[in-house]
């Protein structure tokens, strides 16, 4: 008796513990865009926020394939159903592992062992409670919602959604008694026992229910649906509301109706993440559903809103789609990551633009995150030998320290809120601070006049580049472990870390592995083309110069590459950065005739490396007179250390 109650105490701790999250399932009669990315990437950030908490996290998404504008698109092509919707499913799978979504598994409305079974299953618990009946309906019928509409709904005659007018249908359906489970659902939604978030979208949906319940059809004739869905029990001749069967995927997925432990451990939901075009079905459909059946509800409901372009909404109706796969490939994962989850809101609307992709990426995550963590473990690598140094801090370090404490609390804080845009503007704040810091404390000027404070600044920076490595990792992990490789620090998973980003672990004495630039600024213009060797004699085409950056940098210091009689290797400052840069000037320049003083430098050039030794920029030179000297371009007066050059 005893064993048992401790083993039923234990399953009810790991339940505690447990956290279930969904995408809705999308439509595959067409295949995916940045509209369902966005989703997917929500999703998959909360998932792994969850998992760094060390939360037993299981996050499922999946395909809704059983749809009536399936069997239309599959016409229009001249295919089977079954071939559109394998084809543009295994799209949807490739984009999914594209955009990396830690998802545990992937649900298709087609699977007959398991989502048939729960679906078929579902139907008979309402059944049995009584609120499934069949009668003869004429309404409003939208192809593109899959639901009936009335006249009210509709917008200068037309579906708001899709911008098309409904079909006028009367047929025989079953319908689900939703009008029995109005009081019941205003109550929930009204107290929060079924959170829905935003307060916005709570608002509406009460509004909603409060202006009056209709029951709904959750039944097609066979005909219609070309038999095509999942069969109504004991009705050869009507076929499943796509809808009713769609919603069933967060049960069918864990395995409801074949006793599956997987529905014992994780059922009810944590949170259904959706769109704001099917609030309706997940706040009121669902939730009564679930009633009728007896079911726990899902804890919390997301919604958020749509991507849009030039103000308009993204969808396949509208042909506006942009394919996320092509912009991954165009600008890599970590851009595109960083854009989609840092311009646009959780709750609101967003427009989707490459050019403030570009300026997101370049301004952001490269020039402030980017730049702090390379310049701080480059440094360590330059002239610590990769070893973190030993501290003796101070009031100032401790003041960045507890910036990293109370910073990595308040991310989590918003993280727990869904907040996401304004959790990842903190991270960048810290790491703004990191920036302000360093500049501050010089240590390129510390090395030679005071080492061992050198050593307390380039230590507590290195704790802050652990730090952004936990914090960004729901973000961007693919990055976020690669800067944990960097710092060499071993047991880097998605469990319980969430809590140690601020802790000093990283011991004085520790070897780091070799810095590597995390994140590289976009070329919007393709400079690939132009030569990446800094010989001085091998000039840069003229019709690439407007395509560079040119700024004024000031040398800080300068000296002689050994084993090189032409290499001088400069630290450069511009202002808001500094850069390492090396230059084949000699036998032109002595390292004394550039340092302390201001020349233009080209700095948006992808890194190179001569001899072993990176370079982060390019001093501009031209060669003048017949004996050919090589001359460096320095501005007419002194200005301010980064002014561009146009």
């Amino acid at each position: 008796m005893l064993r048992t109650t401790i083993i039923n105490a234990m399953k009810e701790v790991s339940k505690l513990n447990k956290f279930y999250i969904t995408t809705a399932i999308p439509y595959v009669n067409a295949p995916p865009h940045v509209g369902h990315a966005l989703e997917f990437l929500q999703t998959d950030t909360v998932a792994r926020f969850q998992r760094s908490l060390g939360k037993d996290v299981f996050f499922l998404t999946g395909t809704d394939e059983n749809a009536q504008k399936n069997v239309l698109a599959a016409e229009e092509k001249g295919i089977g159903v079954q071939e559109l919707v394998d084809r543009n499913t295994e799209f949807f799978r490739k984009t999914i592992d594209n955009l990396g979504i830690s998802y545990d598994d992937f649900i298709r409305t087609t699977d007959k062992k398991r989502h048939w079974t729960a679906s078929q299953k579902l139907w008979n618990e309402c059944l049995k409670s009584g609120d499934i009946y069949k009668k003869t309906y004429e309404g409003l019928y939208c192809v593109g919602c899959e639901a009936f509409l009335t006249e009210k709904d509709l917008v200068d005659g037309k579906c708001p959604e899709h911008l098309k007018p409904p079909e006028k249908i009367k047929e025989e359906n079953y319908f689900f008694k939703l009008s029995k489970y109005q009081k019941k659902l205003e109550k929930l939604i009204e107290s929060d026992q079924l959170k829905i978030i935003p307060e916005t979208r709570k608002n509406e949906i009460l509004s909603f229910i409060r202006s009056g319940l209709e029951d709904f059809s959750v039944s097609r004739p066979k005909e219609r649906m070309k038999g095509w869905g999942i069969p109504v029990p004991n009705d050869e001749n009507q076929m499943i509301y796509v809808w009713f069967d769609a919603l069933i995927n967060y049960l069918s997925g864990l395995g409801y109706g074949s006793e599956n432990e997987l529905f014992k451990k994780y059922w009810p939901a944590d949170l259904h993440v959706i769109g704001k075009g099917i609030i309706r079905f997940h706040a009121v459909y669902w939730p009564a559903m679930l009633l009728s059946a007896g079911l726990p509800l899902p804890k919390s409901i997301f919604v958020h809103g749509y991507i849009t372009t030039e103000g308009k909404k993204i969808s396949k109706s509208l042909g506006n789609v942009i394919d996320p796969n092509d912009v991954v490939k165009k600008y890599g994962l970590d851009s595109f990551r960083y854009f989609m989850l840092r311009e646009i809101s959780p709750f609101d609307d967003g427009d989707f633009s490459e050019k403030a992709l570009v300026e997101r990426v370049n301004n952001e995550l490269v020039a402030n995150i980017g730049n702090f963590v390379y310049r701080t473990l480059s440094f360590m690598d330059r002239y610590f030998d990769g070893i973190v140094p030993a501290a003796k801090l101070t009031k100032e370090d401790k003041d960045l320290i507890k910036k990293i404490e109370a910073y990595s609390r308040i991310v989590k804080e918003l993280l727990g809120k869904l907040e996401l845009k304004e959790a990842l503007q903190k991270i960048l704040e810290l790491s703004a601070h990191g920036n302000k810091y360093f500049q501050e404390n010089k240590p390129w000027v510390l090395i030679k006049e005071n080492r061992e404070r050198c050593g307390t600044v380039i230590y507590t920076c290195t704790h802050l580049c652990r730090a952004l490595s936990i914090l960004l990792f729901p973000y961007l992990p693919g990055s976020c472990v690669r800067l944990w490789h960097q710092l060499n620090l071993s047991g880097r998973k998605e469990g319980n870390i969430w809590d140690s980003a601020c802790s000093l672990s990283i011991e004085p004495g520790h070897k780091i592995n070799k810095p590597e630039i995390l994140f590289k600024k976009i070329d919007v213009n393709d400079i690939e083309e132009v030569e990446k060797n800094t010989e001085v004699k091998d000039m840069i085409p003229f019709k690439y110069f407007k395509k560079m950056e040119f700024r004024v940098g000031t040398v800080k210091e300068a000296e002689a590459v050994e084993e090189s009689d032409k290499l001088i290797k400069m630290r450069v400052d511009f202002g808001d950065f500094q850069r390492q840069v090396v230059a084949g000037l000699t036998p032109y320049y002595k390292p004394e005739d550039l340092s302390g003083k201001q020349w233009v430098f080209i700095t948006n050039l992808e890194h190179a490396k001569l001899m072993g030794i990176e370079s982060e920029a390019m001093i501009l030179a031209a060669v003048e007179g017949e004996h050919e000297k090589v001359v460096c371009l320095k501005p007419d007066k002194a200005v301010k250390n980064g002014t561009p050059i146009s």
